[in-house]
């Protein structure tokens, strides 16, 4: 029999795994969707930085909904690690990305590669805070009304960003929705 920090840790693990996979993914369900605005909201929708923030913030929001289905009762610490964890992967995407293009020119491999890394710190960091006996209430609503004020950006941004470098497609030139 396994006890339960072990079963989070495997949900963990498993939650990397479900974030890659459905993160990259969602890379491509606009294009295939045939610019189905609702597609819209939770895929990236062109090149730029700020889209592609999405393929680690939509899959790991889903996959708390199906943690929560699995383990029914989770342990106090865990919706304050889960927040925390999601406004960490894109957090890091951006750090990562800025910080990789003052070495090196532009690279799909290094992109899949801060990608990957970002949900793997993400899901880590999740798993060391929900160790964590009790967290301040007032971090847990902090936490979690920042997750909604950027699921709510990632919806608005998408039909009306704003016109500054992480938004802007490099491929067209646009933002948003380029047709």
């Amino acid at each position: 029999m396994t006890t339960p920090s072990v079963t989070m840790m495997r949900l963990e693990l498993a939650g990397i795994v479900f974030t890659v996979f459905l993160g990259s993914f969602l890379h491509f369900t606009f294009e295939l969707s045939g610019n189905n605005p609702v597609v819209a909201l939770f895929s990236a929708v062109n090149e730029s930085v700020w889209e592609h923030l999405k393929l680690a913030f939509w899959p790991a929001v889903m996959y708390i909904i199906i943690e929560l289905v699995y383990i029914r009762s989770p342990p106090s610490s865990f919706f304050p690690a889960k927040a925390i964890s999601i406004l960490s992967m894109p957090t890091l995407i951006v750090i990562m990305y800025y910080l990789s293009k003052l070495f090196v020119e532009e690279s799909l491999v290094i992109d899949i590669f801060i990608f990957v890394l970002a949900v793997v710190i993400g899901q880590a960091l999740s798993i060391k805070l929900m160790i964590t006996e009790a967290f301040p209430k007032t971090l847990t609503l902090s936490a979690w009304a920042l997750v909604f004020v950027l699921a709510f950006a990632f919806m608005y941004f998408t039909f009306y960003p704003p016109h500054v470098s992480p938004f802007q497609d490099p491929a067209s030139c646009g933002y948003g929705i380029v047709e």
